[in-house]
């Protein structure tokens, strides 16, 4: 194939398809595969699983692809390996398309078109730290206590460290992950400064710090804590749960409570790869929606009917390799946050409805706006420039295309797409502390903020 022409033949097919979907016409099934053998990568968390099940399910096969599946040891190395080609695509923290294209750390272009999840975090801290919780908050020392559970509980812990000349060690699994996002939000909302990345320290983001957050890898969190060189950490199922049925932590918030239905983890793919091979592209796309659905399937009561079954494929080594029975309880839609405190999360993974899979743009300019709010954006920049950023990562019309052609396919329902989205949500507040987010507004909602950057 001629690789001058790729890019004309991208926004062919994207007119074609956007015609199409407009006037009601069926979109062909003309997709000519420029690469059929794939490698894709994942790190072991529970929330890689529509990689893993269009793999298991065949979805993949059903495109004409072989793909291989290869887990990673660290969130860098899955990066460094998409963009030299190691890697063809990879499960990827929600702020790594973002962060690299715009060049805080590894530069490079990278999009996605898929979103693999939202919830599925969780905030745990270690049993010391949980009693003394318990000591300065009453209502705490409770077998179910009343969640969601305010960072302002630990505020006389994080005071009694500083007085000694110490810090709260507290880990998240990447700069530019949910989880450091989530657990700065969580932690500023009950007036506790995580700390600032600034031009002296770029990569500890320690700056004004009252607690001390670090990078751990997901599957060595409980390791960790319970080896004492963390005392609480912010990170994917199934480490939250199995802190609890090693005894060892008590989760004390969920993203759910951070921000309810906050995107997680998507799919990327270089640029470069993504206009070499526009047509394997929608074939992967197409492959993970179809995993996403079977993964939220219900019954006619609204039970989850094949999440015992992910769980179980889940759990084997080569995957996320953790016990079945953890792995499925936030899967079947349970969670622990004590072994005395069992409670029904029938969202803590979802991987489909609520069209949490279609590439918001909405989404990615919360991602920019924290990006800026701790300091890992140096400069003030204009609103403008959010949203130009973030429709130079996110690819819905990719999305739409390999939804259309599954529609067309009998495979999905017109209703689970939205098809006339401008790609921003509507308004909400359903954060942790209220606060109103308009991604049209992304400055006024920076500034809405006590802890963090402002900007005129």
């Amino acid at each position: 194939m001629n690789a001058g022409r790729i890019p004309g033949m991208i926004c062919l097919l994207v007119l074609m398809t956007s015609t199409m979907i407009a006037s009601g016409q069926d979109v062909i099934d003309f997709l000519d595969i420029e690469k059929d053998k794939l490698k894709l990568g994942f790190i072991k968390l529970t929330d890689c699983a529509p990689v893993v099940i269009a793999k298991e399910k065949g979805f993949f096969a059903d495109e004409g692809l072989q793909v291989e599946v290869v887990a990673q040891p660290n969130w860098k190395t899955l990066l460094d390996n998409v963009i030299s080609g190691n890697l063809d695509g990879a499960h990827m923290l929600s702020g790594q398309p973002i962060a690299a294209t715009i060049g805080y750390g590894t530069k490079a272009h990278i999009v996605t078109a898929y979103t693999m999840d939202v919830n599925g975090n969780g905030i745990t801290v270690s049993n010391s730290v949980w009693r003394e919780m318990q000591k300065s908050s009453p209502e705490l020392n409770s077998p179910k206590p009343v969640h969601p559970i305010s960072a302002s509980a630990l505020q006389t812990v994080v005071d009694e460290k500083l007085a000694f000349g110490e810090k709260l060690q507290m880990a998240m699994v990447f700069p530019t992950s949910t989880h450091n996002y989530q657990l700065r939000y969580w932690l500023a909302a009950g007036g506790i400064h995580p700390g600032m990345y600034t031009e002296a320290d770029p990569a500890g983001g320690r700056v004004d710090a009252m607690v001390e957050l670090s990078v751990t890898p997901p599957p060595m969190m409980p390791a960790t804590l319970e080896a004492g060189n963390i005392q609480g950490y912010c990170v994917g199922e199934p480490w939250n749960q199995q802190a609890v049925a090693k005894g060892i932590g008590v989760p004390v918030a969920t993203n759910y409570d951070v921000w309810k239905n906050c995107p997680e983890k998507v799919f990327g793919v270089s640029k470069a790869w993504a206009d070499k091979n526009p047509h394997t592209h929608i074939a992967v796309i197409k492959a993970l929606i179809r995993a996403g659905r079977w993964l939220d399937e219900t019954d006619s009561k609204g039970n989850l009917i094949n999440r015992q079954e992910a769980a179980r494929i889940l759990s084997r080594s080569n995957y996320v390799g953790a016990d079945y029975d953890v792995i499925r309880n936030s899967m079947t839609g349970y969670f622990y946050f004590q072994r005395t405190d069992k409670r029904e999360m029938p969202d803590f993974n979802v991987f489909y409805k609520y069209h949490s899979s279609y590439p918001w743009y909405s989404d990615g300019i919360w991602f920019l706006t924290q990006m800026r709010r701790w300091g890992q954006i140096s400069k003030p920049m204009p609103a403008k420039w959010y949203d130009d950023t973030v429709r130079e990562i996110y690819k819905p019309d990719v999305y739409l295309t390999a939804a259309k052609m599954l529609l067309d396919e009998g495979k999905i329902e017109k209703e689970e797409i939205p098809w006339t989205s401008d790609g921003y949500k509507p308004v909400t507040t359903d954060f942790i502390d209220g606060i109103s987010y308009d991604a049209r507004d992304p400055i006024g909602y920076l500034n809405s903020h006590i802890i963090g950057n402002k900007d005129p």
